[in-house]
């Protein structure tokens, strides 16, 4: 994998308008109503991205999640880190 110029990544998140740049990462956060249902989305995320075989690093705060996507290996931001925030987008 390639990594996405920032032409490329300004584009790209118009399909994943909840997510951001950060610090030259892809993340997006989510509040739920309880732990047990925060908990629950971050299963979900972790059998998604594990199908992928591209997985997020994973921040949780009761109800609190922060998912970080970066493509270590390429050195940066790759068309793997949207295709997963869009996949994750679904579970919503």
């Amino acid at each position: 994998m390639t990594v996405l110029t920032p032409a490329e990544i300004t584009q790209s998140l118009k399909a994943v308008p909840d997510w951001h740049i950060e610090n030259g990462e892809l993340r997006r956060g989510f509040s739920f109503l309880d732990f047990r249902e925060a908990m629950s989305f971050v299963n979900s995320v972790a059998a998604v991205a594990e199908q992928a075989g591209h997985h997020p690093y994973i921040d949780i705060r009761y109800n609190k999640v922060r998912l970080t996507l970066v493509s270590h290996d390429a050195g940066g931001i790759t068309e793997k880190d949207f295709s997963l925030a869009n996949r994750i987008g679904i579970i919503l």
